[in-house]
């Protein structure tokens, strides 16, 4: 959204959590098939920091869509899963208890790791029974999006935090693997 600024221009308005939840739930109406589980790094996925640099007495923030975002998705009854390897999982969960969100998630895998979050997700599915290929991913780092696109996981990299053009990016991915998959299938059977 820009609002005109007489004296320079046009000028970006931040939404507030409620218009950026109307539109994330706009968004996921949209969409013919959803993620049975989506599941969120921490760090520069839903706050704007490592959690390591933190005291857990600081006051956290998330991103300016996040908590619109994730409030959509509890709404629209899509289930939501964390995965972050820190060295300071007491910090994290401390900040997702602050930030009033950790009833959001059905699993947290929050752990110090040098895998590419591979043992974060087998965990989570064991967890929750939720197929790799029905589940949808967002974090900041490319290495685990690789790692965690091989085991079937529709993974999308954020640069600014988790937001609208992320969501509607990682659903329009994730519907057209799952339309492909439905078509693969198809063809087999026949």
């Amino acid at each position: 959204m820009y609002k005109l600024n007489l004296s320079c221009g046009l000028e970006r308005v931040s939404m507030g959590d409620d218009q950026v939840k109307a539109e994330a739930l706009q968004i996921l109406t949209l969409c013919q098939v959803l993620p049975r589980l989506i599941v969120f790094d921490l760090d520069y996925t839903l706050w704007p920091c490592y959690c390591e640099c933190r005291s857990p007495r600081d006051k956290p923030t998330l991103y300016p869509q996040a908590k619109g975002i994730l409030n959509a998705l509890k709404d629209k009854g899509v289930s939501m899963a964390i995965a972050s390897r820190t060295p300071t999982p007491a910090i994290a969960r401390a900040f997702l208890d602050k930030l009033g969100i950790t009833s959001f998630f059905t699993a947290m895998e929050i752990f110090p790791s040098w895998s590419h979050k591979t043992e974060h997700f087998q965990k989570i599915h064991q967890k929750t029974g939720v197929p790799y290929n029905s589940m949808l991913f967002f974090d900041d780092e490319n290495r685990n999006i690789e790692a965690v696109s091989q085991m079937g996981v529709t993974s999308i990299w954020v640069g600014n935090g988790v937001n609208l053009e992320a969501l509607r990016s990682g659903l329009r991915k994730f519907s057209g693997s799952s339309s492909s998959k439905k078509s693969a299938k198809k063809s087999q059977d026949v």
